[in-house]
C-alpha cells in the first residue's frame, strides 16, 4: 500500500487531537555539553538561550566529568569507535568483561551481562528466564520499558497495587502453583520519586520461594551510604535476584545498561537474551567512560553526599513556597499540577526565566497526574538551586497555585 492521501490525513488528524488536547511533546535542542548551566534552542530557529537544567538524569554530574572525557578519548584511541558485531561472535573485548567484573563487585552480586541499554536488558530478560508455566507480578506503576519487556515475554502477568505489600502477599499466594514467581519492581519510581520496600518485599520473596527483580536505574550510583543503590538502602545486598540498571544516567550518562544478579540467571541471559545475541556490543568509547565512573565513585562519597544535601534543599524550598509535591527522599521531585496545559505553559515560563524543567503528561503519566518532574544534581551549585527555586515561586504566583491543595488546582484547572 502506498502512503495515500487517506493515511496522511489520518496521522495529521491524530497530531491535530494531540496538539489540541495539549500534550503535543515539543523538543528543545541543546547546543552544549550536558552540565546545570546548558545552552538551548527553543523553540526551533530560536536564539540560544543560557538556562539552569532542571530535569536531566545527570545526578552525580558526571555527564561531561574532565577525567570521565580523558578516559572516553583513551578508549576511543586504544579499542577504536565501535565493535561492528555482536558479543558471542567477534563483539567482546577484554574491557567488556572487566565492565562486568566492575558492576558484579560494586552492586554486591554473582555476574553480571552487558546490553546497549536498560531498555534492551528489561527487554531480554523476562524472556531469557521464564515461560508460559511462570507468571510474572509487577508493581503496577513500573517503567514503561519492563512493560515492554513484559509483553514480550510468555510467562502469565499481574500485578499488584503500588507498594502495597499487603496486595502482593495475596498475588503471591493466588500463584502458589507457579512453576517460578518473580515479583518485579523498579528501585526508585521514576516518575513519582519514591522508594520500593524492598526490604519487605525480600521477606515475602523469601517466604513464597519467588525471584525478586529490580531495576535500579534510578538509583545505581547514589541511592545507599556508598550509592550501591535501593538494595544498599534497606540494606538486602546480595538478596536481590535481578538487578537491571543503566549507565546512561548518574554512571556517566552515555549509554549501556545490564543485568546483573544470580550467576545462572545472568548466564541464561548470555544464552538466550535476544537483545544481546542480536544488537552490537556497547561502544568501547562508552565503556572506557563508565570503568572512570566507577574508579571516581569508588574513591569517595563526595558527591552522592552533594547530591543528598542538594535534594532536601531543593524539596524544603518547593515545600515551603506551598507547591503540591510526591512525598519521597530520592532526587526526583515532581511538582504536581495535575492539568496537561498547566504543565505546559507552566515549563514555558520558567524557561523564559532561565529554568529548563519539562513538563510530563499523558501518555506518560497517567491522565489527571501532569507535573513539571524536577531531577536534582550533585553539578548543582546553591545559587543554580536558588534562582530556580526563585523562577518556580514567581510562575507559581502568576498561575495562583501557591498555597493550594491538589483539590483547589483541579478546581481551578480541571484535569
Amino acid at each position: 500500500m502506498s502512503y495515500s492521501s487517506n493515511i496522511k490525513e489520518l496521522y495529521r488528524d491524530q497530531l491535530k487531537n494531540i496538539r489540541d488536547a495539549g500534550i503535543y511533546k515539543e523538543e528543545r535542542f541543546i547546543h552544549s555539553t550536558q552540565d546545570a548551566d546548558i545552552e538551548v534552542e527553543f523553540p526551533a530557529g530560536s536564539r540560544l538561550k543560557n538556562v539552569i537544567n532542571m530535569c536531566a538524569n545527570n545526578y552525580l554530574g558526571l555527564s561531561s566529568h574532565p577525567e570521565v572525557l580523558k578516559a572516553a578519548h583513551e578508549g576511543l584511541e586504544t579499542r577504536g569507535y565501535g565493535m561492528s558485531s555482536v558479543r558471542f561472535i567477534c563483539g567482546t573485548q577484554d574491557i567488556h568483561r572487566e565492565l562486568e567484573n566492575k558492576v558484579t563487585e560494586f552492586l554486591g552480586t554473582e555476574d553480571t551481562i552487558l546490553f546497549p541499554s536498560c531498555m534492551d536488558a528489561n527487554a531480554g530478560v523476562f524472556e531469557a528466564l521464564l515461560t508460559s508455566e511462570d507468571i510474572m507480578i509487577s508493581d503496577r506503576l513500573v517503567h514503561a520499558s519492563i512493560i515492554d519487556g513484559m509483553r514480550l515475554c510468555s510467562a502469565e502477568h499481574d500485578t499488584f497495587k503500588h507498594s502495597n505489600m499487603q496486595h502482593l502477599e495475596q498475588k503471591l499466594q493466588l500463584h502458589a502453583d507457579k512453576r517460578i514467581k518473580m515479583v518485579i519492581t523498579d528501585g526508585v519510581f521514576s516518575m513519582d520519586g519514591d522508594l520500593a520496600k524492598l526490604d519487605e518485599m525480600v521477606e515475602l520473596c523469601e517466604k513464597y520461594d519467588a525471584l525478586l527483580f529490580v531495576d535500579d536505574s534510578h538509583s545505581t550510583g547514589f541511592i545507599g551510604k556508598t550509592g550501591r543503590g535501593t538494595h544498599e538502602h534497606f540494606d538486602v545486598l546480595g538478596k536481590i535476584d535481578v538487578i537491571t540498571t543503566t549507565f546512561g544516567k548518574a554512571m556517566g550518562g552515555a549509554s549501556g545498561g545490564c543485568v546483573s544478579g544470580r550467576k545462572e540467571i545472568v548466564d541464561m541471559c548470555r544464552q538466550k537474551a535476544r537483545p544481546y545475541l542480536f544488537s552490537n556490543t556497547i561502544s568501547p568509547v562508552v565503556v572506557a567512560g563508565v570503568l572512570k565512573v566507577f574508579d571516581i565513585l569508588s574513591g569517595s562519597t563526595e558527591r552522592r553526599d552533594k547530591l543528598e544535601e542538594n535534594t532536601k534543599f531543593w524539596r524544603k524550598g518547593l515545600t515551603d513556597a506551598g507547591f503540591v509535591l510526591k512525598e519521597g527522599e530520592s532526587p526526583i521531585v515532581p511538582v504536581m499540577l495535575f492539568n496537561a496545559q498547566l504543565a505546559q505553559d507552566f515549563s514555558k515560563d520558567l524557561f523564559d526565566l532561565g529554568i529548563y524543567a519539562i513538563g510530563f503528561f499523558f501518555p506518560v503519566v497517567p491522565n489527571g497526574q501532569a507535573r513539571i518532574r524536577t531531577q536534582i544534581s550533585a553539578g548543582h551549585e546553591k545559587h543554580h538551586l536558588e534562582k530556580a527555586l526563585d523562577a518556580f515561586k514567581k510562575v507559581g504566583e502568576k498561575y495562583g497555585i501557591l498555597g493550594l491543595s491538589k483539590q483547589e488546582i483541579i478546581k481551578k484547572y480541571g484535569l
